[in-house]
């Protein structure tokens, strides 16, 4: 494991540790996409069904069990525990645009065309649009919390780092996975606007 793949990690998990503080301390959801937090949450339960069928090491288990025991507490927080201060009016992106096509894609386009193998594409072409409803709730209310943007932040960075492992990969073992690729450059790309107003703002 290579220093980008461990920063982009980290990266990632700090995102949702910002977003999970900000919800707790500040007893409210409001300026959060219920609907990316949804989404995110089907994407981590989707990937890591292999916990039950492929050990890798003990650092991977534990990631992948600390991210999905924190997708669900924020989707908690937000439907349920502050649920009043759910802005469900502005987080209005229509989610079947985005999980008819994926649902189509990963069976058309997968390493294999088995259940895991169909799930793991399936949650990687979903992660590459899943902050769509929180940029949509942004733009449509034109104002976004210091919080909320810190969490955007981290999460762009996490993709930018991945992409910098997969170069990292590619050179030091020729590996190359033209799905998780296409789909993590997709994702940074959508993060471009974002990242020009946060850093001119």
């Amino acid at each position: 494991m290579n220093i980008f793949r461990i920063l982009g990690d980290v990266s990632h998990l700090l995102a949702i540790i910002i977003l999970l503080l900000k919800i707790v301390k500040s007893k409210s959801c409001a300026g959060i996409s219920g609907k990316s937090q949804i989404l995110f949450a089907l994407v981590f339960t989707t990937r890591y069904l292999d916990l039950f069928t492929n050990f890798i090491s003990v650092y991977n288990t534990v990631m992948k069990v600390i991210f999905l025991i924190c997708a669900y507490i924020t989707v908690h927080m937000i439907y349920v525990k502050f649920r009043k201060t759910f802005d469900s009016e502005n987080d209005s992106f229509r989610l079947e645009f985005l999980l008819v096509p994926v649902t189509g894609l990963s069976f058309l386009e997968n390493h294999s065309f088995t259940p895991l193998e169909i799930l793991w594409t399936f949650s990687i072409y979903l992660e590459s649009v899943a902050i769509l409803p929180q940029l949509f709730m942004i733009s449509k209310t034109g104002e976004a919390e210091t919080i909320t943007t810190h969490y955007l932040f981290f999460l762009g960075l996490y993709r930018a780092l991945y992409i910098a492992n997969w170069i990292w990969r590619y050179h030091t073992e020729n590996f190359y996975d033209q799905i998780a690729v296409v789909s993590g450059v997709v994702q940074t790309i959508f993060y471009c606007d974002f990242f020009y107003l946060y850093i001119t703002k």
